[in-house]
């Protein structure tokens, strides 16, 4: 037992101590039990095949697709308009939009998705974002209104059903939720304005290599003259490819991109790309879409030369702004700066040969101050050229890897990845919809962890991610080792009798002066804890402690499980205790007194007001 106990207390420390990352200081505590034979190997890895770790891998995966279609932060950007310039009303709607989303997605990626909201936010309305951004992290915490809001949740479930009782429903933890917001709402409201309200939390930017990709379409005027033209049934290019067209000499226009409508029949499993690069084979089919940069006068000619339609009646810059203009899906833009040992000095674009060699189109050539986008064929390249180039983002990419000839700027794939898929955005939508229907409702017969994993799967298989590796890159996987490592734990400390010594102690000494008593010491113990220990990993362990202690003085365990999850998610304290604070840290220009002077008052009265709202919502 002691052994045990003291492998609990190293683990401790060092990840307190933060040296070590804390995945390996778990599969370290993982391997110590098994050198000291406390635990069978069959017994420390059953963690990694646990379903609470499965859930939380699926979990990761919605949530990375919800982020990159754009739906959660289209959602949010609407509500928080509602805000305007009052500066409590944008206090409220960031806490319970956080909360909100919180509920349903990672606490972590909940605020990674809010903060530049947030920030652009408050700047336009002339606040502090200081002010918002610690309140920002809290409530994505305080959002325990499901039971997949936070790993604790899932975890104190799984012990009611090992324990013999019954689990907990998908919105059981709602009115815990509600109480926990309301109350970090009415505290942080005077807390914030009287200690983070003259901090310098105004955004600078930050030193970036390279432009993104809307400087870029604004730098060499991509939407001035920008058309979007439609292939008829009754159009004469129906069928014909590009260069048979030569638009281009007759017309000085350009064809940027084609949008393709899918016609297959296996667009569910493959979703066709939305957009297709254009290139002088490319024939054009009914329902194209081509988009035309040109003069207005030579386009008309164009369109009725040809019978196609115009679909925007409004203006180029009204299409811009509406950001209909351009998108990135799948082709992107970069821009390449030509060496001066390069072997394309002094030939022209077409002698280049960057469309057959790379499939890549030039789009325009900055020379000095000068900007370079008609009659591109023909131009001669000159040392120091930048050139603008348009292709898939795979081709781009192998752009980079020729740097004898030029060098690519900044990071391409980096601003690919910011691209939301927004069309996929209802797609994304009716999934979680469904995982969540699959969840609450329990006439449909699939356990939680089948429905995460079914959604996990049709976010994947219909294209909510750019391909697979974007879906397992969402997965944070050092917290699922963390978790899966530190879950044999709590076998090891009730296997040597050290969960058992642990309630018999608080039992003892708390135990006498009733369950009131005994729910508090177990609260404020998990609450302290988490301030060194991850919130999952402080609910593995104490939570089968907690069931002992209630079952030894014959109550019901589950208000106790609730103290449990409730106090391992709010931890508010410490800028390290979640993720969500450190996340915060740097926009804000917090310093750790920051987080004692907000955090500290917070955490404590949100523990009192727990001890007593627990046992009415489940006696006792």
């Amino acid at each position: 037992m002691w052994i045990t106990i003291a492998i609990l207390i190293i683990s401790a420390a060092l990840f307190a101590n933060g040296r070590i990352r804390s995945d390996i200081v778990a599969l370290c505590a993982l391997c110590a039990l098994l050198i000291f034979q406390i635990l069978t190997p069959a017994e420390a890895l059953s963690g990694f095949s646990n379903s609470v770790v499965i859930m939380m891998v699926g979990l990761f995966v919605v949530g990375g697709a919800i982020f990159q279609t754009g739906l959660a932060k289209m959602i949010s950007s609407r509500i928080l308009k509602l805000a305007g310039k009052s500066e409590t009303r944008l206090f409220l709607l960031v806490m319970l939009v956080t909360a909100g989303i919180g509920g349903f997605v990672s606490n972590t990626g909940t605020v990674a998705l809010m903060l530049p909201i947030v920030v652009s936010l408050a700047a336009s309305a002339n606040l502090n974002a200081s002010r918002l951004l610690m309140p920002l992290a809290f409530a994505s915490s305080m959002g325990l209104f499901t039971l997949i809001a936070t790993p604790p949740n899932l975890v104190i479930h799984e012990q009611l059903v090992s324990g013999g009782f019954e689990g907990l429903s998908f919105f059981s933890f709602f009115p815990v939720g509600l109480i926990c917001v309301t109350v970090g709402t009415i505290v942080l409201l005077p807390l914030t304005k009287w200690f983070l309200s003259k901090k310098g939390g105004k955004d600078g930017k930050k030193g970036q290599s390279g432009k993104s990709l809307n400087e870029l379409v604004k730098e060499y005027g991509l939407s001035d003259n920008l058309y979007r033209l439609k292939v008829l049934n009754t159009s004469l290019l129906k069928g014909k490819s590009i260069v048979e067209l030569d638009v281009r000499r007759k017309y000085g226009l350009n064809i940027i991109e084609v949008r393709r409508s899918d016609t297959s029949q296996r667009r569910f499993l493959k979703p066709s790309a939305p957009q297709q690069m254009v290139s002088p084979r490319t024939q054009l089919q009914l329902e194209d879409v081509l988009y035309v940069r040109g003069s207005q006068d030579k386009m008309e000619q164009f369109v009725i030369a040809y019978q196609l339609e115009k679909l925007e009646s409004a203006s180029p810059e009204e299409m811009a702004k509406d950001g209909k203009a351009l998108d990135f899906y799948d082709i992107g833009i970069a821009e390449i700066v030509l060496m001066p040992s390069s072997k394309l000095i002094n030939q022209t674009v077409k002698e280049c040969g960057f469309r057959d060699k790379f499939n890549v189109n030039i789009l325009g050539i900055r020379r000095n101050n000068e900007y370079l986008l008609r009659d591109l064929g023909n131009q001669r390249v000159h040392s120091g050229d930048v050139l603008l180039v348009q292709g898939t983002w795979a081709n781009i990419d192998r752009l980079s890897q020729d740097d004898t000839e030029w060098v690519v700027l900044g990071q391409p794939l980096a601003e690919a990845a910011k691209v939301t898929l927004d069309y996929k955005a209802p797609i994304a939508a009716a999934i979680m919809i469904l995982m969540v229907c699959m969840m609450v409702f329990e006439f449909i017969p699939v356990a939680p962890v089948t429905a995460v994993i079914i959604a996990g799967l049709l976010m994947v298989l219909t294209g909510c991610f750019r391909n697979v590796e974007a879906a397992y890159k969402t997965i944070n996987w050092e917290s699922i080792v963390l978790i899966a490592a530190m879950m044999p734990m709590s076998l090891a400390l009730e296997k040597t009798g050290a969960s058992e010594y642990i309630s018999n102690s608080l039992v003892s000494g708390l135990g006498v002066y009733g369950p009131f008593a005994l729910m508090a010491g177990i609260y404020f113990t998990t609450s302290l804890m988490t301030m060194f220990i991850s919130n999952t990993a402080t609910a593995v362990l104490l939570a089968p402690i907690a069931m002992n202690s209630a079952i030894q003085i014959d109550v019901d365990p589950t208000p106790f499980l609730f103290a449990v999850a409730v106090a391992a998610s709010m931890c508010f304290a410490s800028p390290f205790s979640t993720p969500p604070n450190a996340l915060v840290m740097p926009a804000g220009q917090y310093t750790f007194m920051d987080y004692i002077k907000v955090g500290l008052p917070l955490q404590i009265i949100m523990g009192i007001v727990m001890v007593f709202v627990l046992p009415l919502l489940f006696p006792f």
